[in-house]
């Protein structure tokens, strides 16, 4: 700001640097995010002696689909993306629900819910200590979900972190509508499903995209209950492409053909085929939020 006869005036050249100098920083941390990416997906489209020899950075070497066209023929990826899938919607679903239902009692006060210093000391409990590995794995086996859908979906269904959220959403809302409903005779589960839960699709999709990535991303769990590979969900799937021998997975016929390609290039473009669902998720998460709604 600039004093010109006792009034102050913006400093336009100044702003415009500073504005300049922001642009160049923003431009180059997006650059350096999506270096890895766009390297990835070059070497998904190179040839197999190109990507081998780590001549492949920001444009294909040799152009070449051959990479894709296994994967399109690859059963155990599509089982794994099926798998993925299926999880993603089953866990979103159950995980929502849940943590709505969870948020709304805490969301009242001592008053309306006596019992609520003590359940969130409970949930508040879970953030600060964990059971551990062996005890969680000894709960799964012995409920008898091991090697099934449900082991990766039920052991993690609700995040306290998500409650949270959902029950701050839930205090924002203007209390005039929970007594106006009361007067009409409405009960609590009809207030939450259509009055709280319409109005905070914000806070819904906003968490239930973070439910989303969880599921969609996590790879452990895959590792540590399911017995067979086929079983696998994609991530886990990818990891184990990544860092063990990749041969127990394929068929003699697929072992003929990628001894043709590179390792490297198939697992290039296994990623890049596994980023399009969520990428698509992010772009269209509204849609997604409205079918959701719709369908439950």
């Amino acid at each position: 700001m600039t004093k010109r006869k006792g009034k102050y005036y913006m400093d336009t050249r100044g702003y415009k640097i500073f504005t300049v100098f922001n642009y160049i920083i923003v431009i180059t941390a997006a650059l350096i995010c999506l270096f890895p990416i766009i390297n990835v997906f070059s070497v998904s489209l190179s040839s197999p002696h190109k990507a081998a020899a780590g001549a492949v950075w920001l444009l294909p070497k040799d152009f070449t689909l051959e990479s894709y066209k296994f994967v399109m023929r690859s059963g155990n990826f599509w089982a794994a993306m099926f798998i993925s899938i299926q999880r993603v919607i089953l866990g979103t679903s159950i995980g929502m629900i849940l943590t709505i239902m969870a948020a709304y009692p805490l969301s009242k006060n001592t008053a309306e819910f006596r019992a609520r210093r003590i359940y969130v000391w409970v949930y508040f409990f879970t953030m600060l200590f964990s059971g551990g590995l062996v005890p969680s794995f000894l709960i799964v086996h012995y409920t008898g979900i091991m090697d099934t859908i449900w082991a990766l979906i039920l052991p993690g269904a609700v995040s306290t972190w998500n409650i949270i959220l959902m029950l701050s959403f839930f205090r924002g809302l203007p209390k005039e509508l929970e007594e106006a409903a009361f007067l009409d005779e409405a009960g609590h589960w009809n207030i939450l499903w259509r009055i709280y839960v319409p109005l905070s699709k914000p806070a819904i999709a906003t968490i239930g995209l973070f439910v989303i990535v969880g599921h969609w991303n996590s790879w452990f769990d895959g590792m540590l209950y399911m017995k067979k590979p086929y079983h696998y969900p994609l991530q886990t799937y990818l990891h184990s492409m990544l860092t063990i021998d990749v041969s127990r997975f394929l068929t003699t016929e697929q072992q003929n053909i990628i001894a043709k390609l590179s390792p490297k290039t198939i697992r290039a473009t296994q990623v890049c085929v596994a980023t399009i669902p969520i990428l698509y998720v992010y772009s269209c998460r509204n849609t997604l939020l409205q079918v959701w709604f719709w369908v439950v």
